[in-house]
């Protein structure tokens, strides 16, 4: 089974405007919510894709009960534990003429220990777990040090671990050595403490990286593609052009796009380019909708791949 952790969950309001205008009232043209978090992108995409997977994490208030109705209606099966704060509620706001995409993000609740250790008991718990995909910010107040927790707790329990976080919640996850990590060239930056602006930089931070003990390290490099480094192999998917429209939930589409391909039998750098495909395909989509499998089969001739090596 495959299942997606998102510890820091949100219900994402996106909005359509002809034009911000100060001290005066905005009519909203267009406006939508759907269930947000970088793990609930991931069970989004590959529930588009046909591959049947389970999200958990943190759920609490309407809020809560609003994005879990939502991955309902989606056909995403979900196993929340509830807090007795209130999910965050992220707003999204699209101005058409100048194309402009503005973002506020909520903190979300504060989890309590008890909450928190209910969570670590049923990840602990979790039934045949082939694949997990975390990702996403941790709740106020939590370590990031859980990630590393749920990591090792996961690996024991004989699961893939793909991880898509930043920051501190990088480093310390990384401790654990998750199989699969999609840091972008910032973040990749931040973990090996230099400035990485050359493609050949990247590709040595990134073998770094592996090195440490991750099996697949996937670099997101935006419009240039995703670098993908894994034993005796190291390619380059890069996408065709596009007009983007959006890039919110882009990076989790590509998690998706790449675990569709593992669990399809493909080799990696097929694999690789449905990750291009399906990351590329969302930022074509407005709000926080995400691609579908046609977006995706559409722009899949068009990724190019560039093998540097390969066994």
């Amino acid at each position: 089974m495959i299942y997606t952790i998102t510890l820091n969950p949100a219900l994402d309001r996106t909005l359509q405007v002809s034009k911000i205008e100060h001290d005066v009232s905005n009519r909203i043209l267009w406006e939508n919510f759907y269930a947000g978090g970088k793990g609930i992108d991931v069970s989004r995409v590959l529930a588009n894709l046909g591959v049947e997977n389970r999200a958990l994490g943190f759920r609490g208030g309407f809020a809560g009960e609003h994005l879990k109705a939502l991955l309902i209606k989606e056909g995403i099966q979900s196993d929340f534990v509830r807090v007795s704060g209130e999910t965050r509620t992220n707003v999204i706001v699209h101005e058409i003429r100048t194309g402009r995409q503005i973002a506020f993000n909520s903190q979300g609740p504060e989890v309590k220990p008890f909450e928190l250790v209910e969570f670590t008991d049923e990840v602990a718990q979790l039934e045949d777990p082939t694949i997990v995909s975390i990702g996403g910010s941790v709740p106020p107040g939590t370590s990031p040090e859980i990630y590393r927790k749920i990591i090792r707790t996961l690996k024991i329990r004989g699961a893939k671990v793909v991880l898509d976080v930043d920051r501190e919640a990088l480093k310390e996850g990384l401790q654990a050595k998750p199989h699969i990590i999609k840091p972008n060239i910032h973040e990749l930056s931040h973990l090996v403490g230099k400035d990485l602006k050359k493609l050949d930089d990247v590709r040595n931070a990134a073998h770094e990286i592996h090195k440490r003990g991750v099996e697949i390290v996937l670099v997101s490099m935006g419009a240039k593609g995703i670098l993908l480094v894994a034993d005796g192999e190291e390619c380059l998917a890069v996408p065709p052009e596009v007009k983007v429209v959006n890039t919110i939930g882009a990076g989790d589409s590509s998690v998706a796009g790449f675990i569709y391909g593992i669990v399809t039998g493909m080799d990696m750098k097929d694999a690789l380019k449905h990750a291009v495909a399906a990351g590329t395909a969302t930022t074509l989509r407005r709000g926080t909708a995400l691609c579908q499998k046609e977006d995706i089969d559409g722009i899949l001739p068009k990724v190019t791949l560039e093998i540097f090596s390969e066994l």
